[in-house]
C-alpha cells in the first residue's frame, strides 16, 4: 500500500529545503502544497482510500470535511467507504461563516443529525479548522466517531483531546515552525518563497 507522503512527493506537492511563511506567521523550510494534489484524481482517490481503509470496520454514515479541500476529500472517502461497506455513505461539507466558524448550510445539518460521522481534513497545522467541524457536527446532533487527516504536521500537539474526538492521520510530516525572530533561515538570509504560503504578503507588509 502506498504511503500518503510518497504520493504527495510523487506529484511534487511536498517542498523541502526552502523558506516559507506559514498561515500562522511562523517560518519553516517544509511546505505541503495540498492544492497540487486535487487536480490528480487518481492520486486523490488513492489518498482517500487510505483514509477509508482506517474506518472500514467502524460505523460511519456520513463523511464531512471543511470547504474547500475537505469537500473533495469527503466525497472520495465516502465513495470508498460505500464500496467497502456495500452501503451508501454520504459525503457533505461545512463552510466558513462571518466569524470563520465551520457551519452546515444547504440542509446538510439534516443529513448529519442522529448519524455517525467521520470528519476529514487535508492538513493540520493547529487543528483549529477540523475542531470547528467537530463542534458543528455535535451542535446539529451528529456523533463524531473519528477525525482523520491526510497529513499531521504537528504530531506532538495535535491529538484527540485537542480536536474533541478520536483523532488519527494517514501521514505525518513534521514541519518545524519558528517565530520570525528565531528563524534560522532568516539569519542565513535564505530568500523567502513568494509563490507558496504567505511569503508574498509577509514581504509586502515588511516594505510598509
Amino acid at each position: 500500500m502506498s504511503d500518503v507522503v510518497d504520493i504527495l512527493k510523487k506529484i511534487g506537492a511536498v517542498i523541502t529545503d526552502d523558506h516559507f511563511v506559514y498561515t500562522s506567521g511562523k517560518h519553516g523550510e517544509v511546505y505541503i502544497n495540498k492544492d497540487a494534489l486535487y487536480p490528480h484524481t487518481k492520486e486523490t482517490s488513492e489518498v482517500c482510500k487510505l483514509i477509508a481503509e482506517k474506518y472500514k470496520d467502524k460505523e460511519v454514515d456520513v463523511v464531512v470535511g471543511p470547504a474547500l479541500g475537505g469537500i473533495i476529500l469527503s466525497q472520495w472517502v465516502a465513495h470508498h467507504l460505500s464500496e467497502m461497506k456495500g452501503r451508501k455513505v454520504l459525503g457533505v461539507f461545512t463552510e466558513k461563516d462571518e466569524e470563520s466558524d465551520q457551519i452546515f448550510r444547504r440542509g446538510y445539518d439534516k443529513l448529519v443529525k442522529g448519524k455517525k460521522v467521520l470528519a476529514v481534513e487535508d492538513l493540520t497545522t493547529t487543528g483549529g479548522s477540523v475542531k470547528k467541524v467537530v463542534d458543528s457536527v455535535k451542535a446539529v446532533g451528529g456523533e463524531v466517531i473519528g477525525v482523520c487527516v491526510m497529513v499531521n504536521r504537528d504530531p506532538d500537539n495535535i491529538n484527540s483531546e485537542l480536536v474533541g474526538a478520536p483523532f488519527t492521520a494517514v501521514g505525518v510530516l513534521k514541519a518545524e515552525a519558528f517565530d520570525e525572530a528565531k528563524c534560522p533561515f532568516c539569519k542565513e538570509k535564505r530568500p523567502i518563497n513568494i509563490k507558496m504560503g504567505h511569503g508574498k504578503e509577509y514581504l509586502e507588509k515588511k516594505k510598509k
